[in-house]
């Protein structure tokens, strides 16, 4: 076993070109996910590198660090279009699992029920990852491929992620269905990011979780809610036509597939019109 704590990025990519340890920032998925006496792993702590920690805004949008927690989130001065990933963000396990836990980590996790993910998909993140020979960034649609899948060679890591410029009166909301109101595995969720002009949606984003192997945006739905009253929105039948398409959910203990999409359709309907300010 080695643990390595390196304070700049070139130092943690050259580790990660010479060898594979695993990288770590707040290790509560790491530490759960091991198997009793299993050996331990080579470790890269990456939470004393300075480009890893902050949210921090540019001048194309936002930067939120691979070793920032969910509690940094709750704490920071964002627009609310970043709402949603606020109240995702206490959502996380305990308070002290929020304190350590990072938003980098869940989406690497890539699990269908990280509650992080709906809220970033619904705010067009993009992954930044980094390798000693080069960077690039990848929508984060596309970044997690499946379950437990993500889009990562062995010598690269992610760095950030990216939120592009969101406008000053878009609005959003998160609903997650558990079995209990904390601490839980979600049955479903859904995020929504919505601008309202002269009284009609002039943009809106639909993403769910925990109905399909990855989270999954809803354009069909999305498409059909441009240019809607606001006042009809709680009205309209978000189940009908193909709104729901992209979701394919399973049965298991927390619920079955077709409970899960009455579900999907409830919470987009209710975070929708949270979205547009209008409660539930």
């Amino acid at each position: 076993m080695s643990y390595a704590m390196p304070l700049t990025l070139c130092e943690a990519l050259a580790l990660l070109r010479d060898g594979s340890p695993r990288v770590i920032a707040g290790c509560t998925d790491f530490f759960p996910s091991q198997a009793p006496g299993a050996r331990a792993q080579s470790l890269l702590d990456i939470t004393a590198i300075s480009d890893c920690r902050g949210i921090s805004e540019t001048a194309d949008g936002w930067r939120i660090g691979a070793a920032v927690t969910w509690t940094d989130v709750v704490r920071a001065p964002l627009p609310p279009a970043f709402d949603a990933l606020k109240l995702a963000a206490r959502e996380v396990g305990s308070i002290q699992i929020q304190n350590r836990g990072t938003v980098v980590g869940n989406i690497c996790n890539a699990s269908p029920a990280a509650d992080g993910v709906p809220p970033l998909l619904a705010l067009n993140a993009q992954v930044e990852i980094a390798s000693s020979d080069a960077t690039r960034t990848v929508p984060l649609s596309a970044f997690i491929q499946g379950v437990r899948k993500v889009d990562l060679a062995r010598d690269e890591m992610v760095v950030a992620v990216i939120v592009p410029k969101v406008s000053a009166t878009a609005q959003s909301a998160f609903l997650k269905l558990g079995s209990r109101k904390h601490l839980v595995i979600s049955i479903a969720m859904v995020a929504a990011v919505a601008e309202v002009q002269n009284g009609r949606l002039s943009d809106v984003r639909v993403a769910v979780g925990s109905c399909s192997a990855v989270a999954q945006r809803l354009p069909g739905l999305e498409a059909r809610l441009i240019g809607c009253a606001v006042g009809d929105v709680a009205t309209l039948d978000f189940a009908a036509d193909d709104n729901l398409a992209p979701l394919t959910p399973i049965s298991d203990v927390r619920g079955s597939a077709e409970y899960r999409m009455d579900v999907a359709a409830e919470l987009c309907r209710r975070a929708v019109v949270q979205a547009c300010g209008g409660g539930s």
